[in-house]
């Protein structure tokens, strides 16, 4: 359970972590975004996520990467900060959506409620309501993403195809295949003859079913001993060519798509396989992955065009940063803060409360 849980975490609370209101906690600030603050907690947590996530790309480049990374941590705070207040504005709440993507962690979980679903996170030292809250912070920032920037971006035959152009070398593939299986175990079986002859006819049974015209997938569901079964037998990413065993990989290589092989006897038991996708080595054409490349082409234009607009929400946004920290997104144009004397007053005396409870 715990590595399942934390693995659908990463997205919801860890890279998403919830800024704080200007009147929740005491502790050292470090920029001002309208009326909410930045702390150097949450400027720390994410540094240390920047080296967790460049230990996982590349451990001998890690320091580096990570480095390289520092300077950019507060204006991703900032970016964060910017985008839901312009949510709050557009009056997005996530409501619906929240709601969706915690039945979809439910059901990935195999959890029976939602009510397991908090006990889960709670079992982990997780706050349920701390990581719904980041979950919604995740929504809210990528619809104003969409409806503000990404929905304005026009993508033509001409880029993908000056794309295609630009990029065959990195588009050339392996033959893969994407599989399913249906497994009838033979694990309880030993070297019972007759319980394994069982299996087998089970087996054939299932697969007579399938080329009768029954459906593969509400068969694995309904009869596959494999961990797959929930999933109508799929077994997930593509395996390459010279990545399976040899005695599958010789049927299955040699099958199109949505083709099933006969039934073959493994360690495991008998197991019955479809090809739910089929590609030849090399560089694909145009037709074939034109979706894949409308989507890099837009993720090409998304990038300057989301700065720019975080530029402009700069310029508009009341920002102050202590001495000592940068916002690299910071615009030319963006106003200075102005401190008027009652401000600078209160800022004397939260700064002696702050000495006074041993914060400085």
């Amino acid at each position: 359970m715990s590595k399942i849980f934390y693995r659908l975490l990463l997205i919801a609370l860890i890279a998403v972590p919830a800024l704080v209101s200007a009147d929740s906690v005491v502790e050292e600030i470090i920029a001002r975004v309208n009326n909410q603050i930045i702390t150097r907690t949450q400027y720390q947590r994410e540094q240390q996520q920047l080296k967790e996530e460049a230990q996982q790309q590349d451990p001998k480049q890690a320091e580096k990467i990570a480095n390289e990374g520092q300077k950019d941590i507060l204006r991703g705070l900032i970016d964060r900060q910017l985008l839901l207040d312009k949510g709050k504005e557009l009056s997005i709440t996530a409501d619906t959506d929240l709601i969706k993507r915690l039945d979809e962690m439910r059901k990935q979980m195999k959890l029976d409620s939602i009510d397991d679903l908090e006990k889960a996170a709670e079992a982990q030292g997780v706050s349920f309501e701390d990581f719904k809250q980041n979950m919604r912070t995740e929504i809210i920032t990528q619809q104003v993403i969409q409806r503000e920037v990404g929905g304005h971006l026009n993508v033509t035959k001409e880029e993908e195809q000056k794309f295609y152009d630009q990029h065959k070398a990195d588009l050339e593939r392996k033959e893969q295949a994407r599989l399913s299986e249906i497994l009838v175990s033979t694990e309880q079986a030993a070297d019972d003859p007759q319980k394994i002859a069982a299996a087998q006819a089970k087996a054939e049974d299932l697969l007579k079913q399938i080329r009768a015209g029954a459906s593969f997938e509400e068969i694995a569901k309904k009869n596959s001993d494999g961990a797959t079964a929930a999933q109508g037998g799929d077994l997930g990413e593509p395996f390459e060519r010279g990545k399976l065993a040899k005695q599958l990989e010789d049927v299955t290589f040699g099958l199109k798509k949505d083709q099933v092989s006969d039934v073959i006897r493994t360690k495991q038991g008998f197991v019955i396989l479809k090809v739910t996708e089929h590609q030849a080595a090399g560089i694909p054409q145009f037709s074939e992955i034109e979706n894949r490349l409308q989507e890099a082409v837009y993720m090409q234009k998304l990038q300057p065009a989301l700065r720019d607009y975080l530029k402009k929400l700069r310029e508009e946004a009341f920002i102050d940063i202590k001495p000592g920290y940068v916002d690299t997104g910071a615009s030319a144009n963006q106003s200075k803060p102005v401190v008027t004397t009652a401000a600078k007053e209160s800022s004397a005396r939260e700064l002696k409360k702050k000495k006074k409870i041993g914060l400085f």
